[in-house]
C-alpha cells in the first residue's frame, strides 16, 4: 500500500507542472458564522467545465503518445466526466467518444456535445456504460479513460489536494463528496503525504453510498442506489479498482447525508456565497454542516466540485430546502 500511495504521490507531483490555473480557496464569512468554524471552499465549481474532474481527463490525454491520440479515445460518463473528456480531447486536437447511461443529466449530455464529443446512449445503468465503452475502446484500438480506474486519470485530481495546502496550510480538516473515489483518492493523497496530521472526511449520499458500503465490507460489493440529487457521485464501483485500496489509506472518516440536508446545503450555498453548485457538492457541505460541532473554531475546507446541474433539478432542491426550512 505505501508503495501504491508513493507512486500516486510522484505522479501528482509530476501532473502539477503541466496543470491548469489553480481555482480559489475561498473564506465564506456567512457560513462561518453559521457553523462555528472557519469554512474556506474549494471553488471546483469555477473549472472551465464546471467541476473537478477535467483535472484528471488533461492529465491523462497529456501523456498519451502521438498514435494513441490518433485512434482517438473512448469513455464513460454520468456527465462531468465526459464533459471533461470532450474538453481535453478537443484542445489536443483528438476524437473522443462518450457512453452515458440513459438516466443521465440531460444539461451534462448537450455539454458533451456541444464540445464536439460523439455521445452513445446505453440504455443500462453508469457502471454497464463503463463496461461497454471499455469493451469498445478495446475493439477500435483506442485509449479508455475511466472516470477513476485510472493513476493517471486520479493523479490529475490530486492536483487539487497540493492546490489547497499551499493556499491554507493550516487546514484541521477536508470535507469531499465520494463516488468511486477518484477525486477524494487522489486529493487524500496528497493531503496526506504533505499534512499527516489533516482530517481527510468522505461526504455520500445516502441513496447512493457504493464506496462507502465497500469500505465497511473490505471489498467492492453490490449495492442498491435510490434516485440522488448527487448525480455525479452515483454509479458501482468497476471490480478491481485502483481507487478502492487508496480511499481505504486514505479516508480518516465518513459522513452520510439525506436528500433534505443535500438540498438545504445547496441552498445555502446560494444564500452564502451566491454560488449555484450540484448536489454532488452539496454532499460535501451536508457532510459539514451534519458534523459542525466536532469542528467548533477549527479551520476547515469544503471541495464544491462541480455546478452542473440541471436547472429543474436545481429548482427541486431549493423547494426540498424551502419545505424543510418550513418556507
Amino acid at each position: 500500500m505505501e508503495n501504491l500511495l508513493d507512486d500516486l504521490f510522484a505522479r501528482i507531483v509530476e501532473a502539477r507542472t503541466f496543470s491548469l490555473p489553480a481555482t480559489p480557496l475561498e473564506y465564506s464569512p456567512v457560513l462561518s458564522k453559521g457553523l462555528g468554524c472557519e469554512v474556506l471552499l474549494k471553488c471546483e465549481h469555477l473549472q472551465p467545465t464546471g467541476s473537478f474532474k477535467i483535472r484528471g481527463a488533461t492529465n491523462k490525454i497529456r501523456l498519451m503518445g502521438r498514435s494513441d491520440r490518433r485512434r482517438g479515445v473512448t469513455t464513460a460518463s454520468t456527465g462531468n466526466h465526459g464533459k471533461a473528456v470532450a474538453h481535453a480531447a478537443r484542445a489536443a486536437g483528438v476524437a473522443a467518444t462518450v457512453y452515458v447511461a440513459a438516466g443521465a443529466a440531460p444539461c451534462k449530455v448537450e455539454g458533451i456535445r456541444a464540445l464536439g464529443a460523439e455521445v452513445v446512449v446505453i440504455d443500462g445503468s453508469p457502471l454497464e456504460a463503463e463496461l461497454l465503452a471499455r469493451k469498445a475502446a478495446v475493439a477500435q484500438g483506442q485509449t479508455y479513460i475511466s472516470p477513476y480506474n485510472d493513476m493517471e486519470v486520479v493523479a490529475g485530481q490530486g492536483i487539487l489536494g497540493l492546490e489547497i495546502l499551499d493556499q491554507e496550510p493550516g487546514l484541521d480538516a477536508v470535507f469531499i463528496s465520494v463516488g468511486c473515489g477518484g477525486l477524494i483518492g487522489g486529493t487524500g493523497t496528497a493531503l496526506k503525504a504533505l499534512c499527516p496530521q489533516i482530517e481527510v472526511v468522505g461526504a455520500w449520499p445516502a441513496n447512493s453510498p457504493c464506496m462507502l458500503r465497500a469500505l465497511e465490507a473490505g471489498k467492492i460489493i453490490d449495492v442498491e442506489e435510490q434516485p440522488t440529487l448527487s448525480d455525479g457521485t452515483t454509479g458501482a464501483i468497476e471490480p478491481g479498482s485502483v481507487t478502492f485500496p487508496i480511499c481505504e489509506a486514505v479516508i480518516d472518516d465518513t459522513v452520510e447525508v439525506r436528500e433534505a440536508e443535500i438540498a438545504a446545503a445547496m441552498q445555502r450555498v446560494a444564500q452564502a456565497d451566491h454560488w449555484m453548485v450540484e448536489g454532488a457538492a452539496g454532499v460535501a457541505l451536508a457532510g459539514l454542516i451534519q458534523r459542525a460541532r466536532a469542528y467548533r473554531d477549527k479551520k476547515v475546507a469544503v471541495v464544491l466540485c462541480g455546478r452542473n446541474i440541471d436547472p429543474e433539478l436545481y429548482l427541486s432542491a431549493m423547494n426540498i430546502a424551502s419545505r424543510q426550512n418550513g418556507n
